[in-house]
C-alpha cells in the first residue's frame, strides 16, 4: 500500500509541477501583457492631451537603434491609433481619448478575468499540495478506524 501511495505522490507532484504551475505562469504572462498594453493606451492619452489644441508640433522620431531625428507636424489635429490586428485608424482628439476609453476598460475586464482564473489556479495547487500533504503524514485508517462525522 505505501509504494501505491508513493506512486500517487509523485504523480500528483508532477501534475502540480508540470501542468499547473505552467498554467499559472501562461496566465500571468497573458495578464502581464494586457498591463503592458493599457500602460500603453495610457500614455497615448497623456500624449494626446499635451498636445490638444496644437496646431504644429515639432518632435523628434526614433528611426531604429535609436537614431533620432527631428519631424515637423504641420496639423497634430488627427493622429493614427492602433485599434489591433495591425490596424490604424485616422481620429481626431476627441475621437481618440473616446476610444482609450473604451479600449482600455475592455481590457481591464480581460485582465480582472486572468486574475480569476490565476486564483483558481493558486487554489488548485494549494489543494493538491495539501491532498499531498496530508498523504505523506499519516497513513490511512482503516475501514473500522474511521471517524463518523455524522
Amino acid at each position: 500500500m505505501s509504494e501505491g501511495i508513493d506512486r500517487k505522490v509523485l504523480e500528483y507532484e508532477a501534475f502540480v509541477n508540470e501542468i499547473l504551475k505552467r498554467d499559472l505562469k501562461n496566465v500571468y504572462d497573458q495578464r502581464d501583457a494586457i498591463y503592458g498594453e493599457i500602460a500603453d493606451y495610457y500614455q497615448l492619452r497623456t500624449t494626446l492631451e499635451n498636445i490638444k489644441g496644437c496646431s504644429e508640433l515639432k518632435t523628434q522620431v526614433d528611426l531604429g537603434c535609436n537614431f533620432y531625428v527631428q519631424a515637423n507636424i504641420p496639423s497634430a489635429s488627427h493622429v493614427f491609433v492602433a485599434v489591433g490586428f495591425g490596424f490604424f485608424v485616422e481620429m481626431d482628439h476627441n475621437e481618440a481619448l473616446m476610444f482609450i476609453d473604451k479600449k482600455t476598460s475592455h481590457l481591464q475586464r480581460q485582465s480582472d478575468t486572468l486574475t480569476e482564473r490565476a486564483a483558481e489556479i493558486k487554489g488548485r495547487i494549494k489543494l493538491v499540495l495539501e491532498g499531498l500533504r496530508e498523504l505523506q503524514s499519516s497513513p490511512f485508517p482503516q475501514s473500522d478506524e474511521r471517524n463518523v462525522v455524522f
